[in-house]
């Protein structure tokens, strides 16, 4: 840990801790022995204040280090592959989640930095690649992979499309369409949803396929051992849908929201607590323990659980829930708050202050055990946020979720920032110490949950930083 970060912390938590001083100090002058146990600690603005101006540092650092550098000028689209130094090396194949996701970034902190007309030019730059090479002009929906120039490229042999895949390219589009105004682009956003309501939509038993071939045709069984529907895709088709509902106020998109979001909430989670990753078709749980040899040796961890998931689909359920303007909706807001209590009961490191990657449960005893206890880099993200957002809705649960929001600020500045060349490591390091040479960017990584987390937490301390100064 480096000296600056040291001398933050300390900072911070010295403010803290007179914070309580003072506070106790009342109760014991002026309160019984009853009213000392009641007391909950709510953060002092000063506290909000150094959260604040160190998040919007990482924000600032964040986009400077990402834009221009990895835009492609010459072939249009993002640069994917960029290593520890932040060098441009590597194949840079072009996927579809990635692109997406850099546009949708982009969108989103155009309105943070009051219409930043230089990032909504980036993210007309990534709607472009989109629209000429990713959406397939034959057969329709996006392509999952294209290489630099944005030719096609076969997986397994065969080309590919995915309802994960095309659910981020909607709300890439979404996002652009309400930073821009540009109404090509909201056309194209819904030519996706109508590709996959034609194709991906289960109209038997509800949900989305997962997996596709080029021409549309569903894979409603195995595919190459993978379960044909799964938790991640859900949970990214209601974020889309969510996005693309707020400029798209579309009665059939509406109606797919809903039931995506009951979907998630009553069948992925359930009364479980932790959300299921794999179904067969018909929504009952894909297990790797009495399923076939293929699916076995497909690796997937199908029985595990997804921690990070967890708590970023608390913070997906209510933000649709929002949009879609369900009032007093008790049942999402109970089973959102029953997430995050899980992975703090169940998956939190006591040692560091941070959520684990994933975890297990024991069938014959319900136990649940950490089985990995290393930390992604959107994971903790994530969690800093959905825990801020229960920290206003439940200032005085006896979790305290602002405190563990600030935990995992402070677990994402000591072990996943990295402090010489900038930007995020894949992996926090103190399980993952080969992480400080992994590439800052990839297929599957770049400055989405990153910006996300940040921006939304950044706005909400400032809201209760101002809400406290009337109080």
């Amino acid at each position: 840990m480096s000296l600056s970060i040291t001398i933050i912390r300390f900072i911070r938590d010295r403010v803290i801790f007179l914070s309580l001083v003072f506070l106790f100090i009342g109760v014991s002058c002026f309160g019984s022995v009853k009213e000392k146990k009641d007391v909950k600690y709510t953060p002092s603005n000063d506290v909000y204040k150094l959260l604040i101006g160190e998040m919007k540092k990482v924000l600032d650092d964040e986009f400077r280090l990402w834009y221009p550098l990895s835009v492609d000028t010459v072939y249009g689209g993002f640069y994917s592959d960029i290593n520890y130094k932040w060098d441009l090396r590597g194949a840079q194949n072009k996927f579809i989640v990635t692109q997406a996701r850099h546009i949708w970034a982009a969108s989103n902190a155009s309105f943070y930095y009051k219409d930043n007309k230089s990032l909504v030019k980036i993210a007309k730059h990534g709607y472009l690649f989109l629209k000429n090479f990713m959406w397939d002009k034959e057969y329709g929906g996006f392509y999952n992979l294209v290489d630099r120039k944005g030719s096609p490229l076969k997986e397994r042999g065969v080309l590919t499309k995915q309802a994960y895949g095309n659910a981020f390219a909607i709300y890439g589009l979404a996002a652009y369409y309400k930073a821009s105004g540009d109404e090509d682009a909201l056309k194209l956003a819904q030519e996706g949803f109508y590709w996959l309501e034609k194709y991906s939509y289960d109209s038997k038993y509800g949900g989305y396929f997962q997996n596709l071939s080029r021409e549309g045709i569903p894979f409603t069984e195995d595919y190459h051992g993978i379960p044909p529907k799964d938790q991640n895709s859900m949970i990214h088709l209601l974020e889309s849908y969510t996005e693309l509902y707020q400029v798209w106020p579309n009665e059939l998109l509406k109606s797919r929201l809903n039931d995506l979001l009951i979907l998630v909430r009553d069948t992925a989670v359930g009364k479980k607590g932790y959300l299921t990753l794999f179904f067969n078709k018909d929504f009952t749980p894909a297990s790797l323990r009495d399923s076939s040899t293929a699916r076995r040796k497909s690796g997937l961890k199908s029985d595990r659980i997804s921690f990070g998931h967890d708590v970023e689909t608390a913070y997906l359920m209510l933000e649709a829930s929002s949009v879609l303007g369900i009032k007093n909706d008790t049942s999402t807001i109970r089973v959102a708050k029953e997430l995050d209590d899980f992975a703090l009961k169940y998956g939190w490191d006591k040692e560091n202050g941070s959520i684990c990657d994933g975890g297990s449960i024991n069938k014959s005893d319900n136990k649940v055990t950490i089985t990995q206890e290393t930390k992604e880099w959107w994971s903790p993200a994530e969690a800093m946020n959905s825990f801020l957002i229960m920290a206003e809705m439940y200032p005085d649960d006896p979790l305290n979720y602002f405190e563990k929001s600030s935990a995992e600020w402070d677990y994402i500045r000591d072990f996943l920032l990295d402090h010489e060349y900038g930007g995020w490591f894949r992996g926090g390091l103190d399980k993952a110490p080969n992480s400080r040479y992994a590439p800052k960017g990839e297929i599957w990584k770049c400055n989405y949950h990153t910006s996300r987390a940040l921006i939304n937490c950044i706005n909400r301390l400032t809201d209760l930083d101002n809400k406290k100064k009337i109080d």
